[in-house]
């Protein structure tokens, strides 16, 4: 199982190292609605700090819609989904890995460039630790969501709307639970318990996102 996991891990950075411009879209989508967030604010450091952790939260909710799509596609188009149902290994496993993966590339360097993004938004600097908690709680449970939904739909042509559609409702509670965690925080509450949820849900999509989207995948294979 390791042995097909590392295999599958090099083959994607190496075709996302021949796409190096896309993999940087996720990323400058993002940086692009927080300037837009703050230029429509202006420049009112207590505003912006107040609509910090929803902005910072939107921002990355929406840049990882934005590759949601091809999560699958290109593995559905080239055949290769077919290998995966033909290996010698769990179809979840492989699921899962490619979604560590696909997390690793597009939402891990919108986590790391967190300090950059709330600084351009005037989130208070004692605030950035529990963003940070719950960007790295939340962006694996979006994209362990985001994995059944783009499974569902990956034998389907021009599916890009039908996939926001259905991966909104599954991320509101995400999206609600990040960023309250956040303006608790700022508030003087305790932020402990928003964090717990999102951990729990992280859970919870760890043992059964991969193994609804591997029976997503048969049956669109079917």
């Amino acid at each position: 199982m390791w042995s097909a996991a590392r295999a599958l891990a090099v083959r994607d950075l190496q075709l996302l190292w021949r796409r190096r411009g896309d993999a940087l879209q996720p990323a400058l989508f993002a940086l692009l609605v927080l300037v837009l967030f703050a230029l429509a604010l202006g420049n009112d450091p207590e505003m912006l700090a107040r609509v910090a952790p929803g902005a910072l939260w939107v921002a990355v909710l929406l840049s990882g819609l934005l590759a949601l799509d091809t999560l699958f596609r290109g593995d559905a188009e080239d055949g290769s989904l077919e290998q995966w149902l033909l290996a010698p290994v769990p179809l979840a496993w492989l699921v899962l890995v490619r979604v560590a993966t696909h997390w690793a590339t597009t939402a891990l360097p919108l986590v790391l460039a967190m300090p950059l993004l709330a600084e351009l938004m005037a989130l208070p600097r004692d605030h950035w630790p529990v963003l940070f908690a719950a960007l790295m709680l939340g962006t694996p449970l979006l994209a362990l969501l985001g994995a059944v939904v783009a499974a569902l739909t990956v034998g389907m042509r021009r599916s890009g709307i039908l996939v926001a559609l259905l991966a909104l409702p599954l991320y509101v509670p995400v999206l609600v639970f990040g960023a309250g965690s956040v303006t608790a925080a700022a508030q003087g509450f305790d932020p402990v318990g928003g964090l717990l949820l999102l951990a729990a849900g992280l859970v919870a999509a760890l043992v059964l996102a991969p193994l609804a989207a591997a029976a997503a995948i048969r049956i669109a294979l079917a």
